[in-house]
């Protein structure tokens, strides 16, 4: 398969301060991986890097040709201002704007693709309720929608099934099943070890610093697990930057 993210030597941090140190590696075009570590391991870092929120220190992140326009990206939900007055419908509708503009009407044809998204993620009859009275499920369900309709070629997910019911969590993996079935590229930030286990083939595990990366079974060993926390656990927040040899930053 081709390569649709390549990592050359990252380092991603804030304020100078580097969060993720010198990861290297590829995601194939169609790649279902999960991205696991321990509380600060620099998951969410990681992913504001891909999809441009963050310049990398050092380093560089390829997106094998695509423009970060054609990432879907959902952020953790608490990142989320559920106290803004919009609808349930208008949030959703704002995954159209590639289409439509930032400031675009939407016809029929595009209220009717927020309707099926809405239904497709269980949420029928919610269109006029503002985000702020959905409940932690329910607003998961919601960022969902808006990624459906993205239609993205690669969709970056950060903590999609935290602090939701089971039956939330089955229904929305169903749909990140769906797709890796349609060939897009999907990552995944997850605590859940059995069910990155049971649904996702490859992992990526994160201690500030790349752990293992590979198949699933052989990267999610307690071996790896116990120096992923050990690391995170022994990490200095005011470390200098680092610097990768030849690769000066740049923008993804």
């Amino acid at each position: 398969m081709s390569v649709r993210l390549q990592f050359r030597d990252v380092t991603l941090g804030y304020d100078r301060h580097p969060a993720v140190h010198h990861l290297s590696g590829d995601v194939a075009a169609g790649a279902l991986v999960a991205l696991v570590g321990p509380n600060g391991a620099g998951k969410s870092t990681l992913f504001r890097g891909i999809v441009g929120i963050l310049k990398p220190l050092a380093g560089h992140i390829d997106l094998g040709g695509l423009n970060v326009r054609d990432i879907a990206y959902l952020p953790q939900s608490a990142d989320i201002d559920r106290s803004f007055p919009i609808s349930v419908f208008d949030f959703v509708a704002t995954g159209l704007w590639r289409s439509t503009g930032l400031f675009g009407g939407i016809g029929r044809a595009q209220q009717a693709k927020v309707l099926n998204a809405l239904a497709a993620v269980g949420l029928n009859g919610f269109e006029r309720r503002t985000i702020g009275t959905l409940s932690g499920g329910q607003m998961q369900r919601l960022l969902f929608a808006r990624v459906l309709l993205q239609d993205a070629r690669m969709i970056v997910l950060d903590e999609p099934f935290n602090a939701i019911d089971a039956k939330t969590s089955a229904d929305l993996l169903e749909l990140v099943k769906q797709w890796h079935a349609e060939g897009r590229t999907v990552l995944a930030a997850l605590h859940d070890m059995d069910l990155v286990r049971a649904n996702f083939p490859e992992t990526l595990l994160l201690a500030r610093e790349p752990v293992a990366w590979g198949a699933t079974a052989q990267v999610l060993t307690q071996e790896n697990l116990l120096a992923a926390r050990r690391m995170c656990e022994a990490f200095d927040d005011s470390a200098a930057p680092c610097v990768a040899d030849g690769l000066p930053a740049q923008a993804a």
